[in-house]
């Protein structure tokens, strides 16, 4: 399976279950800048912190093993993490979750505004370049709203890194 259709496969199966999840990071960078950046690392967001042992029963029943905070299959080279809720970027509270249909089920990602807010966090909280370089491939490749960046961006007290988001996008358009 590619990692969209694996994604897709397993927020299914975890729906089925009354685990809600949600696809963020780089693999959602990955779907957003069609192939520019590439993860092996598949992010399932537990939006409502479903208890964890519920997540492991399923993914144990699908055939994956834990391996330290990653879930492995014999089948796949993708790592599955499932990093705890509630689903926000930054200090913000995430309001609306795209949909992607696979053939092996619906991913439930990230739009690509809240995705270029997920690569900006790490850039304005912990000076990541390639973050930054991440979320430019997916403003340059998506419709997004430049300005709810732009003020989630004040409101992370980030304004001034987020001139340089914005010059990076601008300048090539």
């Amino acid at each position: 399976m590619s990692m969209p259709e694996l994604a897709g496969f397993l927020c299914e199966a975890l729906e089925a279950e009354n685990i809600p999840v949600v696809l963020s990071g780089g693999s959602c960078v990955e779907i957003y800048s069609r192939g520019e950046y590439t993860s092996y690392d598949i992010d399932l967001i537990n939006r409502y912190n479903e208890q964890f042992k519920k997540i492991k029963r399923v993914m144990e029943a699908l055939g994956f093993s834990e391996k330290e905070r990653y879930f492995v299959h014999p089948d796949s080279h993708f790592f599955i993490e499932f990093p705890s809720g509630p689903l926000g970027v930054g200090d913000a509270p995430v309001e609306e979750i795209a949909e992607l249909d696979t053939d092996a089920g619906v991913l439930r990602l990230l739009t690509p505004t809240d995705c270029i807010k997920d690569r900006l966090a790490a850039y304005y909280h912990w000076k990541d370049e390639q973050s930054l370089q991440q979320a430019v491939w997916v403003a340059q490749q998506n419709a997004f709203d430049l300005e709810n960046v732009r003020k989630w961006s004040a409101a992370e007290g980030a304004l001034e890194k987020f001139d340089d988001f914005e010059k990076m996008v601008t300048s090539v358009k």
